[in-house]
């Protein structure tokens, strides 16, 4: 088989990819071939970031970059887009991972709060996909994953604003399916349920052993359980599965 019939090095973007899932997400890309920029939201996160993109990089063989953006800015959004087109010449994959939480009853939830976790959850993923979509449908072909959780499905009480973030996560994303198919280009939801990252680690174990009990799989789930769905959405051969909504949850949601 010639040169000619091979496909491009795909190019991802991942948001939030400092850490955590979205860590994990980069790594198995930039495993599996891909291109990555790694995105943090300050400078804070940025030695970090780059301290990923240089071991993936040499590690994978991949081109790997570093980007801080805080994505609930539209501007800052758009740069960091901009930012990981002039690395890579394309960008194949973006992957919608950077969120916050700000904890608490309805009742006593300040504004301030809720509008934070909007912000960054519902209306990050909008600022990167309008980055992205038209580079895409400009080389008909995209895949992009937004990351939902399953709180935007069955919500949770103390979590009215994550909730609402990530249940309109999942009404952007099929909204974006249908407005790009006929493009070659995918948007799936992944909903992680309890996921081992920092913000488990402070579970007692207690705590931790009741949140296993509503798991038929009787354990938290990992960063790589949800990374590797992930791999298989950005690639070539998913590309007859969008608008879904993948629930990574070990059965809590059944």
């Amino acid at each position: 088989m010639g040169d000619e019939t091979r496909l491009p090095r795909r190019a991802a973007l991942v948001t939030g990819s400092s850490r955590g899932i979205g860590r994990a997400v980069a790594e198995e890309l930039a495993r599996a071939g891909f291109d990555v920029c790694v995105n943090c939201s300050g400078e804070k996160g940025l030695a970090a970031a780059r301290d990923l993109a240089d071991r993936l990089a040499a590690e994978c063989g991949v081109r790997a970059v570093a980007h801080a953006a805080n994505v609930a800015d539209a501007a800052e959004a758009q740069a960091l887009v901009d930012a990981a087109c002039e690395a890579f010449g394309r960008l194949d994959v973006l992957v919608n991972n950077a969120g916050i939480t700000r904890d608490g009853l309805l009742a006593r939830m300040k504004e301030e709060d809720f509008d934070a976790v909007v912000g960054v959850n519902l209306k990050g993923t909008f600022n990167c996909c309008h980055a992205a979509v038209p580079r895409m449908m400009k080389q008909r072909f995209g895949r992009i994953v937004n990351m939902s959780s399953v709180v935007g499905v069955a919500g949770n009480a103390g979590q009215a604003n994550y909730a609402a973030s990530k249940a309109g996560v999942i009404g952007l994303t099929k909204s974006i399916a249908r407005e790009v198919a006929s493009r070659n280009i995918t948007a799936n939801a992944v909903a992680p349920g309890f996921i081992e990252t920092d913000m488990t680690a402070a579970l007692t174990d207690k705590q931790r052993e009741a949140m296993a009990g509503r798991i038929a799989a009787r354990r938290l789930g990992s960063p790589e359980d949800v990374a590797a769905l992930v791999r298989f959405l950005a690639s070539d051969e998913a590309g007859y599965v969008t608008g879904q909504v993948i629930c990574v949850d070990g059965g809590m949601s059944l």
